[in-house]
């Protein structure tokens, strides 16, 4: 039998930006330079889920999106607990090609009986018209993952988009809240899925000059990673 994979929409997006890269840090441990994470997008994360919860509890939506999203919060407090740990998340094992997908999300909603993802986004600055197509796959996986566990699913999610505008007086910042609703295709899901496993089950991937990263230090050194 092959090898097991498993995969995450976090690798997944490394495997749309460079195939090389991915199959290097999934094959041989190789792993790209890492930056400086600014931990206040962690941490607006974390308060953010629990506003959200506070509102859950209510059984209302927070008013900066109410009349601006489909459905209400999803009141499966145990689930969306579930769902938000990346150690256990939504899980879709295909046993045909002995893989495995696993995600985490923000947060859900429901209208009647359909389930509708929510990603929550914090930026520096205001929305450009390109602000959604780099998490595109995401939401699309998400989808997916939720259709591959039996939940019926819209043909959309949203992205909730967070950035400051102000600080007032005793340090409080005032946030621009904007709900976008991005259409999802599960087709395109399972394309990835199917195409970053391919990946690991071929022969090492070629560089090319887009990426920074392989391809940097080939040309800088010839040095074959």
């Amino acid at each position: 039998m092959e090898e097991f994979i498993k995969l995450t929409p976090s690798i997944i997006s490394l495997f749309l930006e460079c195939p090389r890269c991915f199959y290097l840090e999934m094959k041989k441990k190789i792993h790209r330079p890492e930056g400086i994470f600014p931990s206040l997008t962690r941490g607006m994360d974390s308060v953010i889920k629990s506003y959200y919860d506070s509102y859950r509890k209510q059984g209302k939506l927070p008013p900066e999106i109410d009349g601006k999203v489909l459905g209400k919060l999803l009141d499966n407090e145990q689930l969306l607990k579930k769902w938000r740990n990346n150690r256990v998340g939504i899980e879709y094992l295909n046993e045909e090609i002995n893989a495995l997908l696993k995600g985490a999300i923000d947060d859900c909603l429901i209208d009647k009986d359909v389930y509708i993802p929510i990603d929550y986004k914090t930026r520096g600055y205001g929305l450009k018209d390109d602000s959604t197509s780099y998490y595109q796959h995401q939401l699309d996986i998400y989808c997916y993952l939720l259709f591959k566990n039996g939940y019926r699913i819209a043909d959309f999610a949203y992205l909730i988009f967070y950035y400051p505008k102000s600080v007032k007086e005793d340090g409080i910042v005032s946030f621009e809240v904007i709900p976008i609703r991005v259409p999802t295709d599960i087709n395109h899901a399972e394309q990835i899925f199917y195409d970053s496993v391919a990946c690991l089950r071929g022969s090492e991937p070629k560089s090319h000059s887009r990426c920074k990263y392989c391809s940097w230090g080939i040309e800088a050194f010839g040095v074959n990673l």
